[in-house]
């Protein structure tokens, strides 16, 4: 069942060849929906430069050779060689039966299903996930529900920060406080707490051991201790020392109950399974420096191991290194990364590798996939897309922070949206039970942040508005949310009436051929997000197929209807706008209410 752009593209290009030869089999005819018709196919333009004919009197030839005669009403050459195309209201109606039988709702099974690895959310172990976490999380669990959806296989990859020289401090704090003290619980609920009390001790030593002096030897002893102990406890726990890495495992089961808390609260799919922090290719870091040195795409420079990829230059014009290995014989972020790119394609056996991260590490990430691709890891054939994730703003324009200045924390402005959202709910639906209240503020509240969100190109800032993100207009969660309540509420009313839904939606008058019309498009849309990583698209889609029927249910009257067929054909089109509507936020991550 094609789109309608599929099936116009098909005829022109059958058209190009009789018209003008086999060599236009492949050009595109350019169809783009029109403000004077359905569509139009703009293609006259381009083929006139190389044809070498004015571009009206290519569109009449191709007019004489394109067969639209059971799709569309003959096309009107307009302006300088535009053809404006009218579909046939019986063929849009067709389309809309097939789409309401096909389970799939025109998502095309893709011709070769692929391997799609996603590395997204990737929080710090020990750290509070603070709200520039919120957009790696929820772009990335789009990206592979709408893979899911598509029929590809879709892995996800939550690369934590697990390992490093913070562990030594983090470590050491917790034996000094008990693994079973009130301190450590803070891990489960204000890890930021936990961290900064470590942290604070460990700068504490460092001044102190600075200085020379302490106005308290004995503290001053103390504190450099902790500083000296947690530099060694580092090497002892990266050597494999057991009891370190006991205690380091007991820090990593807390945070992952913590990244739990914020995974639930924003229904998002990630679990343990998905788990692949840094930790995890530990013993293949100095493998990847072995294995890139014998193969010369490493060398020393300087004392430390680099890769000089390929087209890459600093601002003296000197090439860029990549340093694998460090001088001191430590590894570094693109160590890392390039054991898990190797990984990723050789043991997952990715045909994509997508990373949703934030857009400062795009020249990171270009190096790396550079340097991979040179030593062989990353074969050509194998897609490397870094997802460039842009910033959550404040009011003032700025990162969204506390007053103070501190990174906002994540969990408090869920809780906030969400506290807002039962506020609105308890005022006009007090009759619901409690229960149901509080999921439907639960769905409306993650909802809206999480569209709001995704409804804005992932490369690209946006400012959060929590009154904006909530509000029943525009294009907005609730809004689409509120769509399916009422269509579902229709449903619910027809049922008592004993009315059922025809086997085809009806599409006959303006507003029922605009609603089709925009359901026929769910597909290509959905397979466009899928290749290129923008959720946003599907947002703009559902937010443009929520307004068409908006416009059909005041249009053309469902219950009130007294005619039982068109009463039937109508009721059978607005159930199929819901399951469109509920598919595709499905793909977003979003849930939508029974009622509002």
């Amino acid at each position: 069942m094609p789109s309608p752009e599929i099936a116009l593209t098909q005829r022109f290009q059958s058209a190009f060849v009789a018209a003008f030869g086999p060599e236009y089999a492949d050009a595109d005819p350019i169809i783009r929906p029109s403000q004077f018709a359905d569509f139009q196919c703009n293609a006259a333009m381009g083929l006139a430069k190389r044809l070498g004919k004015k571009p009206r009197d290519i569109a009449a030839e191709i007019l004489a050779a394109v067969d639209l005669d059971d799709i569309a009403e003959t096309p009107e050459i307009a302006g300088p060689g535009f053809l404006n195309i009218r579909l046939r209201t019986e063929w849009i109606a067709a389309q809309a039966a097939e789409l309401s039988a096909d389970a799939r709702l025109g998502i095309p099974a893709p011709a070769a299903a692929q391997t799609v690895v996603v590395d997204y959310s990737a929080p710090n172990v020990a750290k509070e996930m603070h709200v520039g976490h919120l957009r790696t999380t929820v772009v990335g669990d789009s990206i592979v529900r709408t893979l899911e959806r598509l029929g590809h296989t879709a892995i996800r990859q939550n690369h934590i920060g697990d390992w490093g020289t913070p562990f030594g401090m983090l470590i050491e704090h917790l034996l000094e406080v008990g693994e079973d003290s009130a301190e450590a619980t803070l891990l489960k609920t204000d890890p930021n707490a936990f961290y900064q009390a470590a942290r604070a001790k460990f700068d504490t030593a460092e001044a102190d051991g600075a200085a020379g002096s302490s106005e308290d030897a004995q503290d001053g002893q103390d504190g450099q201790d902790f500083a000296s102990r947690a530099r060694r406890r580092v090497a002892t726990l990266q050597s494999g020392d057991a009891e370190s890495l006991r205690i380091w495992t007991h820090l990593v089961d807390l945070s992952k109950q913590y990244f739990h808390r914020i995974y639930d609260m924003l229904d998002v799919t990630l679990t343990d399974d998905d788990l692949a922090g840094e930790s995890s290719y530990n013993d293949q870091l100095e493998i990847v420096c072995k294995d890139l040195e014998a193969d010369g795409v490493a060398t020393i420079s300087d004392g430390a191991l680099c890769v000089f990829p390929e087209g890459f230059t600093g601002r003296d014009e000197q090439p860029l290194p990549l340093i694998i290995r460090k001088s001191d014989g430590g590894y570094g972020y693109a160590t890392t990364d390039l054991a898990a790119i190797r990984h990723r394609v050789r043991d997952l056996g990715a045909d994509r590798v997508a990373y949703v991260v934030g857009a400062a590490q795009e020249l990171h990430f270009q190096m790396v996939f550079t340097a991979a691709r040179e030593a062989g890891w990353l074969p050509e054939s194998v897609e490397a897309r870094h997802v460039k994730i842009g910033s959550v703003l404040g009011e003032d324009g700025k990162i969204l922070r506390t007053r103070s200045g501190a990174s906002l924390r994540l969990m408090a402005l869920l809780e906030e949206a969400v506290a807002t959202a039962r506020t609105v709910i308890d005022e006009l639906r007090p009759d619901l039970p409690e229960a149901e209240r509080e999921q439907i503020a639960h769905d409306i509240g993650i909802g809206g942040v999480k569209y709001a969100d995704l409804s804005t190109a992932h490369d690209s800032d946006y400012t959060f508005d929590l009154d904006r993100m909530l509000a029943l207009t525009g294009n907005t969660a609730p809004y689409l949310q509120y769509a399916v309540a009422r269509i579902r509420s229709i449903g619910r009313k027809a049922e008592t009436q004993g009315i059922t839904a025809a086997a085809a939606p009806r599409v006959e008058n303006g507003a029922e051929r605009a609603l089709a019309l925009q359901l026929l498009d769910f597909g290509p849309t959905l397979e466009q997000v899928g290749a290129e990583y923008e959720p946003h698209r599907l947002c703009a889609y559902l937010f443009s197929l929520a307004q068409a029927f908006t416009s059909f249910y005041e249009a053309s009257p469902i219950l009130k209807e007294s005619d039982e067929e068109l009463r039937a054909g109508r009721l059978a089109l607005a159930q199929l706008t819901e399951r469109v509507l509920v598919d595709g936020l499905d793909a977003l991550g979003v849930n939508a209410p029974q009622q509002m």
